[in-house]
């Protein structure tokens, strides 16, 4: 029982960080084409921001097959 949970758990984080990598790309597309001066500071925070949600995402897989 405890690997079927885990297993949901791990299946939660990646659609989590999918969805939360979508809107930061969503948004900086956005950003980038109300203020196009800007893309190359809204292009290195974007990528920072997707590289910390991946990270996070890779502890919280690695956590729940640990626990599991």
């Amino acid at each position: 029982m405890g690997g079927s949970i885990a297993a949901i758990g791990m299946g939660l984080v990646v659609i989590g960080a999918g969805i939360g990598i979508g809107n930061i790309g969503a948004k900086a597309m956005e950003a980038i084409s109300r203020q196009p001066e800007a893309v190359n500071d809204i292009r290195s925070n974007m990528i920072l921001m997707a590289a910390l949600i991946e990270g996070a995402a890779l502890i919280a897989i690695v956590f729940a097959y640990l626990v599991a």
